[in-house]
């Protein structure tokens, strides 16, 4: 009998029916907009083989103007529905399904000639919409519904029809963009015509025998947004116009509440698609922040919803589903929801990947393959990068020894775990710790490595990290300086007032770990509900709290400082940088830049600013953390050079940055691929 008896029952659609709960959710990777149709296809034929019920691809504009930047992948014509059939033959033969996601930006397309209900430009491009006239309304619909039969076509086992996130037809369904009087506005009736009309028109053209779901926004997160009511009436009017499947879609990109992020509870909005559970006929699928077959299974269990999506989980794992057919759930790599591979480098104009995964994206270029000859490698350094290519080592045949003076694998990963907002990195460790041991390699911890222990070995790896930069300030020897490690590792403690020196992304870390005193709202779903305004749609339009966020009192002063005099966090994560940001910012965090850092005594840490060293100052404080930078640590690697000892010196130890789990990895994995 299978653990997960709910994630793994077969959905009946009546015509067709999917293999079990689990939906890949769409991902706008950039790997359609290659035009490498074979690297396209072997990404979603890796997920099918690894038996995911049902997948979306990413967004495919059905027209120019509606695409979500130029150079965006499109579905118009004959060419691009033999391209398409490439993706879905090589699904299909790996016993999958997928359905093409037609995905109409709206006033988000990045793009000067973008169309919109109403002239209101969005506060995440620089272009200006054109209002649609009537004629320009019924060439949206025509295209929409073109790229759904030309998906038909290229052999695709249905569409999804964006109508969330605040795109196309999100953004006719509200007023806070709809503004029209005609018959495309002012009432809800009105409102929510072009998504029925697309819907209905939509099945009139595939016939019964083709899945159409409609990805409907259940929660806008942002000012007048849809109220619950209109979101039931909506449900039931596209279900009557044809759909099969409605899922759901939680906030628009431009709110300023995290849906996706690591610091978001798992599971966070399951509650707000069981609000339509029972009113609608057709199933139901729930989203966001479903990242284990644990997770899953409690969600569909408690009613919550028919089947679940998930959408990075499978970019860290393609064998997600089938590892939990098997009961080796324990065996899949988890997703972290970073965003640092994925969403980062979708808004970056990058190629996506997994930070975990380095694979994900990569599966025709990045070639893991069994050595014709086994070598003896050792690799010193339990870090991300040594782990990875310990793994990928033992993986393709070597003989692997992996060695650390720690007493425990990780490195810094051990570290960030102990952050709030974090947490997702305890299992990415024990997730290694379980790959590690399931792998037959050789660990050695608990030990300084010496350049004689590594003689007799055919590669050696060096991974040996960082270690925090020494900023020279007078004073910074006195028992209430604190380094980083010190805190986060609970080796002292630490007062009320606290001055952070450094203001990266280790400064905002121990930042919002000494904020929350180890009670973190990632594990404490109305907590985080209340610390970002987020409540019932049922009682208040759009589910925002009237009362904005509400954030619990820091559990200390906190006072971030730099050099720099740009903006704090300025080199945080595109995606996640504004989160740590606003976090800080609620909580009071007095930040301070353009600062030289004189000396610290009993008043607290003398500063002054600028060239000339004006306006000195005291920032009275408990405790000083020093989060400084990093460097890189190359003794073992510099002694092995001296001695003529080749050594492959990668991670921290190569180049020390902001605790770049995801450089390290990447290169771990392709170090360890290549001998």
């Amino acid at each position: 009998m299978t653990e997960y008896p709910n994630l793994l029952a077969p959905l009946d659609l009546g015509f067709t029916t999917l293999k079990n709960r689990v939906l890949m959710g769409s991902m706008h990777t950039g790997l359609e907009e290659t035009r490498d149709w074979n690297r396209v296809a072997e990404f979603y034929a890796s997920r099918a083989r690894g038996e995911v019920g049902l997948m979306v691809t990413g967004g495919i504009g059905p027209n120019l103007e509606g695409s979500v930047l130029p150079g965006a992948a499109m579905m118009t014509t004959e060419g691009d529905v033999k391209n398409h059939a490439i993706v879905t033959d090589r699904v299909h033969q790996a016993g999958g399904k997928i359905a093409m996601q037609i995905l109409h930006a709206g006033r988000y397309s990045y793009g000067p000639k973008c169309v919109a209900p109403s002239a209101v430009k969005s506060p995440i491009s620089p272009f200006p919409p054109t209002e649609l006239d009537e004629d320009g309304i019924e060439k949206q619909i025509s295209d929409i519904v073109k790229a759904a039969t030309l998906a038909q076509k290229a052999g695709y086992d249905g569409v999804e029809i964006m109508g969330s996130e605040g795109y196309f037809l999100n953004q006719f369904l509200v007023t806070h963009t709809n503004k029209r009087t005609d018959r495309w506005g002012g009432s809800y009736e009105n409102r929510m015509r072009l998504a029925i009309e697309v819907v209905r028109r939509t099945r009139e053209a595939v016939g019964p025998n083709f899945i159409i779901i409609f990805r409907l926004s259940m929660i806008d997160l942002v000012p007048n947004g849809s109220t619950h009511d209109e979101v039931v009436q909506l449900a039931v009017e596209v279900e009557k116009a044809g759909a099969t499947i409605i899922n759901t879609g939680i906030g628009w990109h431009e709110a300023r509440i995290p849906t996706i992020a690591t610091s978001v509870p798992r599971a966070a909005f399951a509650w707000v698609t069981k609000k339509l559970m029972g009113k609608i006929g057709i199933p139901l699928i729930t989203s966001n922040r479903i990242n284990s077959p644990e997770v899953g299974e409690e969600v569909l269990a408690t009613g919550c919803a028919d089947m679940v999506s998930l959408a990075r989980p499978m970019l860290a794992d393609a064998d997600f589903v089938k590892k939990a057919m098997n009961g080796t759930g324990n065996q899949i790599a988890p997703c972290i929801a970073c965003n640092q591979a994925c969403l980062d480098h979708t808004f970056g104009g990058k190629l996506t990947s997994c930070l975990v995964n380095p694979l994900a994206c990569h599966e025709t270029e990045l070639l893991i393959e069994p050595t014709p000859i086994a070598k003896n490698v050792a690799i010193v350094g339990a870090g991300p990068a040594g782990l990875s290519t310990a793994l990928t080592a033992a993986q393709r045949g070597h003989n692997v020894t992996l060695f650390d003076k720690a007493d425990e694998i990780g490195g810094q990963l051990n570290m960030a775990k102990q952050v709030p907002g974090k947490e997702e990195f305890w299992g990415l460790v024990d997730w290694y710790r379980t790959k590690i041991a399931e792998a037959g390699i050789t660990v050695k911890l608990g030990a300084e490595v010496s350049a004689d222990d590594l003689v007799g070995f055919d590669e050696v790896v060096i991974a040996t990290g960082v270690t925090p930069r020494d900023p020279q300030i007078p004073g910074q020897d006195r028992d209430n300086v604190l380094t980083y490690i010190d805190v986060l590792r609970g080796k002292a403690p630490v007062g009320k007032h606290v001055a952070v020196i450094g203001a990266g992304g280790i400064g905002f870390d121990v930042s919002e770990f000494l904020l929350e005193e180890g009670h973190s709202p990632t594990t404490d779903l109305p907590l985080w509900m209340k610390e970002w305004g987020v409540t019932d749609p049922e009682e208040h339009r759009s589910g925002l709290a009237p009362e904005g966020p509400q954030p619990a009192p820091p559990a200390r002063r906190v006072t971030l400082l730099q050099r720099k005099t740009k903006a704090h966090g300025k080199g945080l994560g595109k995606t996640t940088g504004w989160i740590h940001r606003a976090t800080l910012k609620m909580k009071k965090v007095e930040m301070v830049g353009g600062v030289n850092y004189e000396r610290i005594d009993d008043d607290g840490l003398h500063i002054s600013f600028g060239e000339a060293r004006e306006n000195p100052t005291v920032v009275p404080a408990d405790t000083i953390v020093l989060c400084s930078g990093q460097i890189s640590e190359r003794s073992l690697a510099d002694t092995l050079t001296e001695q003529g000892v080749s050594c492959h010196v990668i991670g921290g130890a190569d180049v020390a940055a902001e605790l770049d789990a995801k450089r390290a990895i990447n290169q771990g994995t392709r170090l360890a691929a290549s001998f």
